[in-house]
């Protein structure tokens, strides 16, 4: 039997407290030998120096951290600047996510879309980063039909994805269908990981 494969996702600490929580944290989960590690991105990029400064001490420890990033509110300048801070730190795994507008915040930005994010790491970058994006088994909240969230997921990995981590489901059989429907030509994609409850220190 093939063993399980493992990541795991945390939110950037806000204070030193959480700093040392979540370095804490990190020691206890280290033995499960996850495959990845994630760091999300705050919405609009709230969290951007807490991101970049927590995956680049996780990758020092020897761990392959992956930064999420979002589209959303971002310009292309700011997007190619996060990239190459990311890239001169050795980080080649990144979460590309379209991302929500912080309330108050009414520039979408230049790009509207996961699978414009993808277009643009990969012609400015080419194969540098191994692209995680989204999946969606029960389907996205904002989406018309399962049926269009699957031809938007598919618009990601044509643009140049390498896998999925899929939003949290209730129902197994929801993902094993997606995992089925993503393999298929229409959407050719080669792996998918399901996702798990996300886990972050108290007042962090």
């Amino acid at each position: 039997m093939k063993p399980i494969e493992l990541s795991f996702e945390f939110f950037p600490p806000k204070t030193q407290e959480g700093v040392e929580k979540l370095r804490a944290t990190r020691a206890q989960l280290l033995p499960l030998k996850p495959k990845f590690v994630s760091v999300t991105f705050g919405a609009g990029g709230s969290t951007q120096q807490g991101t970049l400064d927590t995956v680049v001490e996780m990758a020092k420890e020897g761990l392959s951290a992956a930064p999420h990033l979002s589209c959303i509110g971002s310009s292309k300048e700011s997007l190619r600047a996060i990239l190459n801070e990311y890239k001169s730190h050795g980080i080649r795994h990144i979460v590309a996510l379209r991302g929500d507008l912080p309330s108050g915040m009414g520039e979408v930005g230049e790009l509207r879309y996961a699978s414009e994010l993808v277009s643009f790491i990969r012609a400015e970058f080419g194969d540098w980063f191994w692209i995680e994006v989204a999946g969606y088994p029960e389907y996205h909240p904002q989406s018309r039909s399962p049926r269009v969230d699957l031809e938007n997921f598919a618009r990601k990995v044509k643009a140049g994805a390498n896998s999925a981590i899929t939003q949290y489901f209730y129902n197994a059989d929801a993902y094993f269908r997606f995992v089925e429907d993503a393999q298929k030509p229409s959407a050719s994609m080669c792996r998918s990981c399901p996702a798990s409850c996300r886990l972050r220190t108290s007042r962090s």
